[in-house]
């Protein structure tokens, strides 16, 4: 099988770096092109990201791959699309919409921006939790004139919480959810918390972050009915904080459901869907999709954040919520830079490749 050409668009920033270290010797996709910003345009991969010091800024763990270090960083309107199958984004910046729009026209985009993520002819798509929702991609080709689609993910916070509520509503519906983030450094970026200001410290607000994780939660839990997203009926309330942890965001939940709900419902049916999700056999899927546990301490971010190789969201602290009538509460873990980001765009290209779709 001949590999998918792929593009990364914003190869040299924190989540570019990601996308470099999920396509390492990918069985499915190979890296031919990437671009960044003018300033790191026709540069080699290893000169693009040395800082003023000559200090090579390789933000993620290991070693920088071979393949990369001497690639050529194109800038936008320098890439050959004519050579392409598929572009990642990843770009962290307002001028997103420009670069996915321009190269959703002749190729697929798989993006980690909000940039086109409230558009009503595109889903916001997590691998195994809303595929069928994959089918409005046609439409947003059909909509747009274009050949390709744009794909984004959704904030890495909405994650956790999706992937989490989605057997629960199937199985058990959900009315009411109320969620406190307690989020890892690394989500902010480079340049989004300062030492002086996370060190010893929780910040209790992060811009925009609530208004995200609730619309788009109900976006990925709705269905795609006639060529529409309908929302799911959920009520959502949240609080988004920023604690002085690097990687991997920590979420305490609450849940009002339909039918009545205990621990040992709850953990038979993740039980189950470990069986029957989706993307079991996806090169970069976890053994397990869900991890539960009992053990009251977990999950804790420095014990879960290498489960799956961060693609597994870890459950626990699991007990039945007196507020409620019928309600669950529970901690999740979700790795904001894996699942939640670069690798999990990587599954999620590898379930629309399996579709057909790429």
């Amino acid at each position: 099988m001949a590999k998918k050409r792929v593009a990364i668009i914003g190869v040299t920033g924190s989540v570019g770096q990601e996308f470099v270290q999920s396509l390492n010797n990918h069985p499915w996709f190979e890296v031919t092109q990437i671009a960044a910003s003018e300033r790191s345009a026709g540069k080699k991969y290893l000169d693009a990201i040395k800082d003023s010091s000559g200090i090579v800024a390789w933000d993620v763990g290991g070693e920088i791959p071979e393949y990369i270090k001497e690639m050529t960083v194109k800038s936008i309107d320098e890439l050959d699309v004519s050579q392409l199958d598929l572009v990642f984004s990843a770009v962290e910046s307002e001028a997103a919409r420009d670069i996915e729009t321009k190269m959703a026209v002749d190729l697929p985009v798989i993006s980690t921006s909000s940039a086109y993520r409230y558009e009503n002819d595109v889903p916001i798509l997590i691998p195994g939790i809303n595929d069928e929702q994959t089918e409005l991609l046609d439409i947003q080709k059909k909509n747009r004139n274009w050949k390709g689609w744009v794909a984004p993910l959704p904030n890495c916070t909405t994650t956790g919480l999706a992937i989490t509520l989605k057997p629960l509503l199937e199985k058990y519906g959900a009315k009411k959810v109320m969620m406190t983030s307690m989020q890892a450094i690394s989500g902010g970026g480079k340049s989004g918390v300062s030492a002086m200001g996370i060190t010893d410290n929780i910040i209790p607000y992060i811009p925009k972050e609530e208004g995200k994780v609730r619309q788009e939660t109900r976006k990925i839990l709705g269905k795609l009915k006639d060529g529409k997203i309908e929302e799911a009926d959920i009520r959502i309330s949240c609080t988004c904080t920023r604690v002085p942890v690097i990687d991997g965001h920590t979420e305490s939940v609450f849940v009002e459901t339909t039918k009545e709900i205990d621990p040992a419902r709850a953990k038979e049916t993740y039980n189950q869907c470990n069986k029957d999700i989706s993307v079991i056999g996806l090169p970069s899927a976890p053994k397990d999709y869900y991890a539960f546990h009992e053990d009251p301490t977990r999950p804790q971010p420095r014990m879960e954040r290498t489960v799956g190789d961060g693609m597994t969201t870890t459950i626990g602290r699991v007990e039945k919520e007196e507020l409620f009538d019928n309600g669950l509460k529970y901690m999740l873990f979700s790795h904001n830079k894996k699942m939640g980001s670069a690798k999990g765009a990587v599954l999620l290209a590898e379930m629309l490749y399996k579709k057909g779709k790429i």
